[in-house]
């Protein structure tokens, strides 16, 4: 019963992943497609660069809930840690590559973060944190993502252990993910959360 339960659930996951709230929530209010604008990827700090704080908010929490949803119903269903872990990491492939969107999505945090609430909301806490202070001391939402992604298997291990293997296997596929602001991070070519901002002040 429980590997047909689980990949349902896989499949479930990962439609969900798939509906870009970016892309969505742009059309609604009228902005330009997240993945030809900005950055180029359908994710909240984009859209907060191309469209202001509201839709990059509701694009952020739906983007959360993708993953929260599927995980917290694979949770209460009772599967296996490692099943939960594959079920959030189809989640985030469906973000990444969503099936509805020409398999062009974003990097998967917001999808990976919520698909870890189920844990806890402690190490929900921790986990935002960290990436709160990585962002404000560096300026760099990809930077701070992959810090938080490295220090969550860390985290993991001294709340709920037996999550560590999947939180591990989640957080290699989004430091996989940010594969390119790596590179620009090294050859000090990635902007800044609010550097558009900074230049529309001066102008």
């Amino acid at each position: 019963m429980a590997i047909p339960l689980t990949i349902l659930m896989v499949i479930l996951a990962y439609l969900s992943g798939s509906l870009s709230s970016a892309v969505i929530i742009s059309r609604l209010y009228k902005l330009p497609d997240p993945r030809l604008n900005g950055s180029g990827n359908p994710g909240a700090t984009n859209v907060l660069r191309i469209g202001g704080t509201t839709p990059a908010i509701l694009v952020l929490v739906c983007d959360i809930l993708k993953g929260t949803i599927p995980v917290w119903c694979s949770y209460f269903l009772g599967l296996h840690p490692v099943s939960l872990g594959i079920i959030a990491i189809a989640a985030c492939l469906g973000h990444i590559f969503p099936i509805f969107f020409e398999f062009k999505g974003g990097k998967g945090v917001a999808t990976a973060l919520g698909s870890l609430m189920p844990i806890g909301l402690d190490l929900t806490g921790m986990l935002l944190a960290t990436w709160v202070c990585a962002l404000l001391a560096t300026g760099f939402s990809s930077l701070a993502a992959i810090i938080a992604s490295i220090i969550a298997p860390v985290f993991t291990y001294f709340i709920k252990p037996q999550y560590t293997i999947p939180v591990a296997m989640l957080c290699l596929l989004i430091i996989i993910r940010h594969q390119p602001n790596i590179i620009r991070l090294i050859r000090k070519e990635e902007p800044k959360v609010w550097g558009k901002f900074k230049k529309k002040d001066q102008e």
